[in-house]
């Protein structure tokens, strides 16, 4: 063991009291799911419907809050704030970050088609990192409450405003940074979270401080646990994105003289028809022939391009938590190609790829290009480097890097071995519809590449699916229609398909074992306690001993990982290494051989 990586798991050491979260809901296994890996590795409909059973929890939840109709007290709280001339922030890390973003793009896109610019420009996104996490997670970031008040700051909260403070575990520490920021403004404040008061308060003295400080109004949204133990990405983040769904939609219909109040029980009853629709037979054997689609491409070396534009961030989000979750390279910059390739990207129908992110978010991106002064002021001068050399590779410069738009093909072309998906909605006629369309044309090309293809296509029912034959891989998804105005059903439609075909397709890759992601990447605090604890429960070690031998592994890979090279799972080896004395080398020998 090297001095530095001794020194490194010395320090995790000695705060591990503040990130040992075994004892949260979010981390524990769902008996539905406990033997999920050997499930799939003989039945890929049996465990899409296992995955699909847990977010059955989800349903139940939100029917609870629902039949407690917290929900209009909440919008109307916003509504009032809004018409007093205030805004709306969504603060959130990783999974609950990209919620805050497509939330933020959401209530854009519906009041751009309004001709409403004033309310347009109402919401806000506060991501950890900024919108270059959208792509890859900001080392180190989300565990820093400073640097959560200051970006939130930095966009003037003030008393005017109301802030969400979203997390699905309830004791990130950025997120928090954003709730008490939110407070000295004098903002309304709601901390939104997924588990239990109880658990939290006792274990995580952070979080306690903030569900017991009466100033702030807590959204608690506790489901169990996650299909794959602690992926939060998953039920928790649905959960989240249903009740903020609906809260936003009675805004809307409250500024717009709807009736509000009709909107959480048509909501709820369409959510269980959906539910029950992807459970269907018919739906799950369609959604197979994707995940056998994307497995088989994976497992010969190939690569994924997805295609969307309605859906654009929803696929996004999905693709970009592969990688932390199963240790997939994240997207590739298209002049780095000493980088490991990316087994999915994403494309939109923008010629440019500034256009392409604008129309993404709905607006300009915002990146972090803090000064190092102020980096010296948040860190106190702890980490300064390494704070200041993270800060130059989240820049806008280098979010226009990762080309999504069609200017980005030319560095990611498709061959044998290769596959590309269409993900799309019957709103999108006019570029589904013709055969030189952003869709049909694409698919098109990249068959006459020699590669296979696939669509994932959400209708209400009459969408016409036949016009797609040809196609090797589709699959219908009836979106029960709705008079709700955002739409916000198909987007919980899409995450809830997206989730569990791709969870499905690295369950079959071997990346999860049961249901732990034993690939899990330890990029923050919460990661590297969880890491630690697979490798003390899969080699029957001592936490501590299990943390020492991490911290080697992460220091062999970590060159590896800060330039985006392919590198080995660090729990695998850890495991490797304590089960056979294998050096580092030889246990990636061994994992590369599997």
């Amino acid at each position: 063991m090297s001095a530095e990586s001794k020194r490194r798991s010395a320090e995790f050491l000695r705060i591990a009291g503040q990130y040992t979260l075994g004892s949260l809901v979010t981390e524990a296994s769902h008996p539905v799911t406990a033997n999920l890996s050997d499930v799939a590795a003989h039945d890929i409909v049996g465990a899409l419907k296992l995955l699909l059973e847990v977010d059955g929890d989800v349903i139940r939840k939100f029917r609870d809050v629902v039949e407690s109709e917290r929900t209009g007290e909440i919008a109307k709280t916003i509504l009032e704030a809004l018409k007093g001339g205030g805004r709306i922030y969504f603060t959130g890390c990783g999974a609950t970050g990209r919620l805050s973003i497509l939330l933020d793009s959401i209530w854009r896109d519906f009041w751009h088609g309004q001709g409403n610019l004033d309310w347009e420009g109402r919401t806000f996104s506060v991501m950890s990192g900024g919108d270059f996490a959208l792509i890859k997670s900001v080392e180190g970031f989300e565990d820093i409450g400073a640097f959560g008040k200051k970006q939130l700051d930095d966009l003037g909260v003030s008393d005017r405003d109301v802030v969400f403070a979203i997390t699905e575990g309830g004791e990130t520490s950025f997120v928090i940074g954003t709730a008490w920021a939110g407070i000295e403004a004098g903002a309304k404040v709601y901390f939104v979270y997924n588990n239990p008061d109880e658990i939290l308060c006792e274990h995580v003295e952070r979080s306690r401080e903030v569900i017991r400080d009466s100033r702030i109004e807590k959204i608690n949204l506790t489901t169990g646990p996650m299909a794959i133990a602690g992926s939060t990405r998953m039920q928790a983040t649905s959960i989240q994105l249903c009740v903020m769904l609906v809260i936003l939609e009675m805004v809307v219909r409250g500024a717009l003289d709807r009736d509000p109040k009709v909107a959480p029980r048509e909501f709820l009853e369409k959510l269980e028809e959906l539910h029950k629709g992807l459970k269907s037979p018919e739906t799950l054997a369609a959604m197979a022939k994707i995940v056998a689609l994307e497995e088989s491409v994976h497992r010969a070396g190939g690569k994924n391009n997805y295609f969307a534009d309605g859906f654009g961030i929803d696929v996004l989000t999905d693709t970009t938590e592969r990688s932390p979750t199963f240790c997939t390279p994240p997207f590739r910059k298209f002049d780095d190609p000493a980088a490991a390739e990316s087994l999915a990207f994403l494309f939109l129908p923008e010629e440019e790829t500034a256009g392409a992110w604008r129309r993404l978010l709905r607006r300009e991106p915002r990146c972090l290009e803090w000064r190092d002064d102020e980096i010296r002021g948040l860190t106190g001068g702890e980490d300064f480097s390494r704070r200041a050399e993270t800060m130059r590779r989240i820049s806008r410069g280098e979010l226009m890097r990762f080309k999504i738009g069609l200017d980005g093909l030319a560095y990611r072309r498709l061959k044998g071995g290769d596959c590309a998906i269409a993900v799309f909605s019957e709103r999108e006629a006019e570029l589904a519809s013709s055969p030189d369309g952003f869709y049909r044309g694409q698919l098109r090309r990249a068959e006459e590449a020699g590669a296979r293809t696939g669509l994932i296509y959400f209708h209400s029912g009459t969408g016409e699916i036949a016009k797609w034959v040809g196609i090797g891989a589709a699959a219908a998804i009836v979106v029960p229609p709705t008079e709700l105005l955002l739409d916000g059903l198909a987007r919980v439609a899409v995450k809830l398909v997206i989730n569990a075909v791709s969870t499905c397709t690295m369950v079959r890759l071997g990346r999860v074992m049961g249901n732990m992601m034993i690939y899990v990447v330890p990029g923050n605090l919460k990661l590297i306690d969880r890491a630690t604890r697979y490798v003390s429960r899969l080699a029957n070690l001592p936490y501590e001993r299990a943390n020492e031998l991490l911290f080697e592994v992460i220091e062999y890979v970590e060159p590896r990982m800060k330039l985006d090279r392919a590198y080995p799972p660090v729990v695998g080896m850890a495991v490797a290494r304590a089960r056979q004395n294998w050096t580092n080398e030889a246990a990636e020998k061994f994992l590369q051989g599997r």
